[in-house]
This record gives C-alpha cells, sequence and structure tokens, in this order.
C-alpha cells in the first residue's frame, strides 16, 4: 500500500507531466491541416529492380549508389552478367580502373553473348592503355552487335586510330562510349595529359 503523501507526490506529478504535454501538442496525434508532411511507405507496393535503379544512377553519374544498387539486386537475385557488368561500369566512372577491369573480365565469362559488355571492358583497356587488346575486344563487340550500334563503332575507331599512331600523333578526341544493356549510353571521357 501507498502512503497518502506519495500517492499525492505521484498524482502531482502525472498531472504535471500531462499538463506539459498537453501544452506542447498541437492536439493530439493528427497532423495539423496547414504542415507539410512527406507520404507514407506502401509496404505493399513492389520494389524497382535493383538493376534498373542501378542503370539509371550510373545515368545520373551516381556511381557509389549505383554499386549499392547493384549489389542489392545481386543478394536478391544472385549475380549475373549484367550486375557484374553495372558494377564493372560504376567502377570505371569512379576511376576505379583495376576493379572495372576484373568485374568486366567476369562479366564476358558469364555472359559472352553481350556485346555492350564486351564493349565496356574495350573501353576500360583503353583507359588503362592497353590498346592492342582493347581494339581487338571491340572488334569482338562490333561483331557481336552486327554492327547496329554507334557508340560501339565510334569506340571501335578511336581505337584502330589510336593504335595505327600510337608513337607519332595523339587524338584530339579521346572520349569513349560505355553501352548500356536496353536502352541509351554513357559517355567516359579520357582526361589530356599534363603538358
Amino acid at each position: 500500500m501507498i502512503p497518502p503523501f506519495r500517492r499525492c507526490i505521484l498524482g502531482a506529478l502525472t498531472l504535471t507531466s500531462t499538463l506539459g504535454l498537453a501544452a506542447c501538442s498541437t492536439g493530439g496525434f493528427s497532423a495539423a491541416g496547414d504542415q507539410v508532411y512527406a507520404p507514407g511507405v506502401n509496404q505493399r507496393a513492389k520494389a524497382e529492380d535493383g538493376v534498373e535503379v542501378g542503370h539509371r544512377l550510373i545515368a545520373a553519374g551516381q556511381y557509389e549508389l549505383a554499386i549499392r544498387s547493384f549489389n542489392r539486386a545481386a543478394l536478391a537475385n544472385g549475380m549475373d552478367g549484367e550486375i557484374l557488368s553495372g558494377l564493372g561500369s560504376a567502377n570505371l566512372g569512379l576511376g576505379r580502373l583495376g576493379q572495372a577491369e576484373q568485374l568486366l573480365r567476369r562479366a564476358v565469362k558469364e555472359d559472352a553473348d553481350q556485346p555492350e559488355t564486351w564493349n565496356n571492358l574495350g573501353v576500360v583497356l583503353m583507359e588503362r592503355g592497353k590498346t592492342v587488346e582493347a581494339e581487338q575486344i571491340f572488334k569482338r563487340a562490333y561483331a557481336l552487335d552486327n554492327g547496329e550500334s554507334d557508340a560501339i563503332r565510334d569506340n571501335l575507331r578511336l581505337a584502330l586510330a589510336k593504335s595505327e599512331n600510337s608513337g607519332n600523333v595523339t587524338l584530339d578526341d579521346d572520349s569513349y562510349k560505355l553501352v548500356r544493356r536496353g536502352r541509351g549510353d554513357y559517355l567516359i571521357s579520357q582526361t589530356p595529359e599534363p603538358l
């Protein structure tokens, strides 16, 4: 049993805390009509495909976020050639050429029929100065694509011109195009070397 004086103290504390909360509150648990709140999350909605989100993030230049999206897609669906290709392209965008090359080589082993992946591997090799190998990779990508992609054709032309003029002349246009599966392509520009 609680002594009467303690009951009064407990009652006073309860009354004070209730009045204090009432004084700070705008009138209950519902939002006031004049305030703006973010919409709630629909827990039943279908989530966006992580691979598609990753490709969109690469196109927007958000390479770190793209890597996270591709990693989530790999956890959900398993690692496949498209995810490896996306990870390689995102790493290339971040300038991580070694990682990009490893991932893209794994991607072409996983799925050797995708000209986009071969093209992107060729871009990495060009960026790393492996012109002769890049030329062969671009030829393979061009053959797999049946010459339909302008980006792959342009990359092959650049590689051929660079290998022919490797010792004497530097090309004015050293920009290579990454190609995405599906629609769209990415552009990677090689930064000019300081004079």
